[in-house]
């Protein structure tokens, strides 16, 4: 799959930019605060219908505009091309458009462009709260597995419900609606559960091997999946804890609560992991999760490599852009903010490539 063309319009600081794509690499080049970032987050605006770091769409709107525009045409294997469109006006509910039929549900285009995104910001899946590590599962699997994305919004649905029943002021509390409210969480928890738990068993071996690949075996790496579901029946937990949830007013077991455990060298990464490390372990959690992607959907995602080289030494970045270039890996989009240590890459890899020059929102092709 890749992105032949990319049109933009208003989206953040970028006024318009029409773009005919290279299908392997595309390099975009620019000092901070150029639009790199925000051209890479339009192209994941597409997968997601929602932007990788800002959840207030009006925001991504340019200032003194009222509308935002986005469209790419994408060539399938078969040599089928779709034109996805999504517009956003202010005030007013977004489209999104596949070959000019209005989607019913956004959902439903989830997982039509596979796309794994790599950043800085990244970091926070070391370092922020379990919250992060739980959407980083959430997004890799919705992307192939509809049953789980459809069983999460049940759980969080349900799991709102609950809450709110919890927190009502009144000294009596419906327990019938607490059960119904419960069952759903049981089903559509357990499923969730289940699909996280065997997610992570086939993510390890690929995580492994990258880390290895990329550091040289410097360091031993692992993480663990943890869930209260795993320690005893969710319904028998979310009974035996009723009474304290309406002391407390919400809900303290369940799928929500789930962690993601990540070690180095046996101890916590968070707290022993250099700034190398870190990095060297999230960008090998997320092409673990390409490689996972690909053999699961069938097809090459699109890879987007936003200044993930900074903070690494010359011989990391050496084997992660030996990685990419391999044949398993399709597009590949690359933000950086040096021009000579790219071309140095771009020619290792002996890859069709496009290069872009970023200032203040415009880009313009450089060399092909």
């Amino acid at each position: 799959m890749i992105l032949k063309q990319l049109s933009i319009i208003n989206y953040k600081n970028i006024t318009q930019v029409e773009l005919d794509l290279s299908p392997k690499i595309n390099c975009f080049i620019g000092n901070n605060g150029m639009g790199k970032t925000n051209l890479l987050d339009a192209v994941y605006y597409l997968s997601f219908c929602k932007s990788c770091y800002n959840p207030v769409d009006s925001q991504i709107i340019r200032h003194d505009s009222d509308v935002c525009v986005i469209k790419g045409s994408y060539e399938f294997e078969g040599s089928s091309v779709d034109e996805i469109y999504c517009g956003i006006r202010r005030g007013r509910k977004k489209q999104f458009k596949r070959n000019k039929k209005e989607y019913e549900r956004l959902s439903d285009h989830i997982g039509l462009i596979p796309l794994i995104m790599i950043s800085p910001s990244d970091n926070e899946l070391i370092t922020g709260a379990s919250e992060e590590r739980r959407r980083f599962m959430d997004i890799a699997i919705s992307q192939f597995d509809k049953e789980y994305m459809y069983a999460l919004i049940r759980y969080n649905k349900a799991l709102q419900q609950r809450n709110s029943l919890l927190k009502n002021d009144e000294q009596f509390i419906d327990e019938t609606l607490l059960d119904l409210w419960e069952e759903q969480m049981v089903e559509s928890g357990n499923i969730v559960y289940l699909k996280r738990k065997t997610f992570i068993q086939e993510l390890t071996p690929f995580f492994n091997d990258f880390y290895s690949k990329i550091s040289h075996s410097k360091e031993r790496v692992s993480f663990d999946y943890i869930s209260q579901l795993s320690e005893m029946d969710f319904s028998q937990k979310l009974r035996s804890i009723r009474m304290r949830d309406i002391a407390i007013g919400h809900t303290t077991a369940g799928i929500h609560r789930d962690e993601l455990e990540m070690l180095l060298d046996g101890y916590p990464i968070k707290k022993v992991g250099s700034q190398g490390q870190n990095k060297t372990y999230f960008v090998s959690l997320k092409l673990a999760q390409y490689k996972f992607s690909l053999e699961t959907g069938k097809r090459k995602p699109i890879l987007l490599l936003d200044d993930i080289f900074d903070r690494l030494d010359a011989e990391r970045v050496h084997e992660i852009v030996k990685l990419v270039s391999e044949d398993e890996f399709g597009q590949i989009f690359i933000s950086d903010t040096n021009r000579e240590s790219l071309d140095g890459l771009l020619k290792a890899t002996q890859n069709i490539h496009h290069i872009y020059s970023v200032v203040k929102g415009d880009i313009n092709l450089v060399t092909k």
